[in-house]
């Protein structure tokens, strides 16, 4: 992969939007400048799940001034990542067209738990590196993470639908607090809590952690109001909190409290973020918590750098499903070679054999049998299934909505997958398909001299006729596969087979 001397990572969260960028030494980051702005987009999710027209106004200011500061850096050395409020936000595919355009790259939405992964590796790359388990919590404005890691690897980690806009939104409207408020905001989040407390409890958690850490603006913001009145040296505390809620349920009106630490732009979203952090520390037998300074936009980071450096955490993940899932290494080799090759063959003539797509294409064969771990019969289809909503780390949604759609491609009809004609997936879709279709036989037998030649949309696939004379049942398959495409007829398919 090529190599970048600066990286940048933006992180489009439910509260701020951050875009940090970093110069690559070696295998080493140094942080350069940062952007940071309250966009509270989670604020403007309506009763129906949309994103109202002031919050995508806000958003889209911001990504052009973003986008700005990116301007002229390689795609490939920025990487922008949605959360919370954009899973969940009905008409997010049309603002995200919308934002794209804005930013000037890509975006990509993250599942919960590879947004843990990713905030896990920001706080444990700003903090001495130990073997001592830590929990890592970060309240977000639409969702809660908590890992529990060591070193530089989560071993447990979960997304929580609470965050401090929602919440804020949800129990203080208009600044408002009180007890009863507090309270009902406290048993929403202890229910969210619950159904992962055996991971994480102090009590119970495997590993035991020894350290509990938060990061983000809620976690800052209630560390420095504990040091700025007295109740530590920076760290969250358990009696710290307490004061706080005990204060804010006094004042009654947010808007109204003066209070050393509570920044203007915090002061919107503090209730939310202190309701659920003390329920945190209830339930999880947390006394004091430490303060990172890393966080998501740093782990973006981080994972980027692993993937220019050719340590993508993608490829660990698809190791692991080939052992989970006990798929045929040396048939999945065989079909990824011959695909690869193939792909190879055609990419010069076509602008969408980019190298993501090379190695969406390469995830694709190596797993396209994962789904005969449940049934033989379509496995194709389960595996399929498996790879949309399965929980792989490394792979944004939209990576694993392609990697899915590739290995439903890989046998049977194309007619029922409601592709696009102009869909780019297609020139990958025949070349995985022709090396599962040479390789049936689970044995080394390619035909020799093998060459798919693609013009203007029209691929023709050159074998010796020798060789196909004696493999009938390949011709018979290869006399399938041409009918199946001309029924299709996308803009780019399998056109004519030429036996010379």
């Amino acid at each position: 992969m090529q190599e970048y001397k600066t990286l940048a990572a933006i992180d489009l969260g439910s509260n701020s939007f951050h875009m940090q960028v970093g110069r690559v030494e070696g295998d080493q980051l140094f942080y350069l400048d940062s952007i940071k702005e309250p966009v509270r987009l989670a604020s403007g999710l309506t009763a129906n799940k949309r994103l109202d027209a002031a919050s995508q106004r806000r958003a889209l200011n911001c990504l052009a001034r973003i986008g700005e500061r990116l301007q002229g850096m390689p795609a490939g050395a920025v990487r922008a990542v949605g959360t919370s409020a954009l899973r969940v936000a009905k008409n997010s595919p049309e603002f995200l067209e919308k934002a794209r355009a804005a930013l000037g790259f890509e975006i990509e939405i993250v599942a919960g738990r590879e947004e843990a992964r990713l905030i896990y590796l920001g706080v444990s790359h700003s903090l001495p590196l130990t073997q001592t388990p830590r929990l890592v919590v970060d309240i977000g404005g639409g969702s809660t993470e908590c890992i529990v890691g060591t070193g530089y690897e989560p071993q447990e980690r979960e997304s929580l639908r609470m965050g401090c806009v929602v919440f804020s939104k949800q129990f203080f409207p208009d600044g408002m607090v009180d007890k009863t408020s507090m309270d009902a905001a406290d048993t929403a989040a202890r229910v969210e809590i619950l159904l992962v407390a055996s991971q994480f409890r102090a009590s119970a958690a495997l590993p035991a952690w020894r350290e509990a850490v938060g990061s983000s603006g809620t976690a800052r913001a209630l560390g420095e109001i504990c040091r700025l009145n007295g109740h530590s040296d920076g760290a969250i505390t358990l009696s710290g909190l307490r004061w706080l809620s005990e204060r804010l349920i006094k004042v009654g009106q947010i808007g109204q409290l003066d209070l050393p630490g509570l920044k203007p732009d915090r002061r919107p979203v503090i209730a939310g973020g202190l309701a659920i952090m003390l329920a945190l520390f209830e339930e999880l037998g947390i006394e004091t918590m430490n303060v990172a300074q890393g966080a998501m936009r740093e782990g973006i980071l981080w994972d980027l750098l692993g993937r220019v450096h050719d340590s993508d955490m993608r490829d660990v993940t698809v190791s692991q499903f080939q052992n989970r899932y006990r798929v045929d290494g040396k048939q999945a080799q065989r079909v990824a070679e011959l695909a690869l090759l193939l792909a190879h063959q055609i990419a010069p003539g076509l602008d969408a054999l980019t190298e993501d797509a090379l190695r969406a294409l390469l995830w694709a064969a190596l797993l396209h049998e994962v789904g005969i771990s449940i049934a033989h019969s379509g496995f194709h289809k389960h595996g399929a299934y498996i790879l949309e909503n399965a929980d792989m780390p490394g792979f944004s949604r939209r990576d694993q909505i392609r990697l899915a759609a590739l290995v439903r491609a890989s046998r049977g009809g194309l007619n029922k997958l409601g592709m696009n004609r102009a869909d780019p997936n297609w020139p990958l879709i025949l070349c995985l398909r022709l090396a599962v279709l040479f390789n049936s036989g689970r044995n080394k037998l390619t035909p020799p001299n093998l060459q798919l030649e693609c013009h203007d949309g029209i691929c023709e696939l050159h074998l010796p006729a020798a060789w196909l004379n004696a493999n009938p049942l390949t011709q018979a398959a290869l006399d399938d596969e041409l009918q199946t495409w001309h029924e299709v007829a996308p803009s780019i398919g399998l056109a004519t087979l030429r036996a010379e």
